[in-house]
């Protein structure tokens, strides 16, 4: 084979491999949908949602406010209009939007406008974020069978989508961080101090009598 015939195999070869990634990377992205809801902290409603099956991935981050590239600083002092919430990205092949949002209304108290637990404030309360009727529809079908199951009104707002920004890095997988933290209790790896707030907040207490066995996520 001449040395020209190499180069042309060569760069058969390249153009096949760059083609075989971006039908993977197309394939993979239309497998993906997103959910953006909004639970109290977000390191509770990513921790939640990341052992589900079929979810690949939850991100903290803020939405719903008028403020750009809003800090946690600024969300959680207020003014800014932005909730704390979490980017769920799932396959639908695997669990079901409706599935998402049912387990949702069961791992926070949607009674609550004041803020979720031991978080109190704008900030942390809940909030089903939606684009277009079809999604829209099935939160709201999924926030009324929530409140006939609770026999309670439920004030989760249902909201039209807006831009989210990712929260900082230190804050994604906050759960399962091995940073040291200093906390009330003295220096702790990240992901025991987060089972120490999650406890001291009651989340998982307070989630258990207001649903019982419907609770799907307490002692995660």
């Amino acid at each position: 084979m001449s040395k020209i015939q190499n180069l042309k195999a060569a760069a058969l070869f390249v153009l096949i491999l760059i083609g075989a990634v971006a039908n993977g990377k197309q394939a993979n992205a239309a497998s993906s949908e997103t959910l953006i809801v909004a639970g109290g902290c977000f390191w509770c409603v990513e921790s939640d949602f990341e052992s589900v099956p079929g979810v690949k991935e939850a991100v903290s981050g803020y939405t719903g406010g008028t403020t750009k590239k809003p800090t946690y600083k600024q969300v959680t002092k207020g003014g800014t209009g932005h909730y704390e919430a979490v980017k769920i990205i799932f396959d639908p092949a695997k669990v079901s939007r409706e599935e998402l949002l049912n387990l949702f209304f069961r791992s926070v108290d949607p009674t609550d406008a004041g803020g979720q637990f031991c978080d109190r404030g704008d900030s942390y309360r809940t909030a089903v974020f939606a684009s277009g009727k079809a999604e829209k529809a099935l939160a709201e079908a999924a926030k009324s069978e929530a409140q006939a199951a609770l026999g309670r009104t439920v004030v989760t707002p249902i909201l039209n989508a807006s831009r989210f920004y990712d929260a900082e890095d230190y804050h994604q997988d906050y759960y399962k961080g091995d940073n040291i933290v200093l906390t009330r209790f003295g220096p702790k790896k990240q992901s025991e101090a987060y089972k120490r707030y999650r406890k001291a907040c009651k989340r998982d207490a307070k989630v258990k009598a207001l649903w019982g066995s419907a609770a799907p996520f307490v002692g995660n």
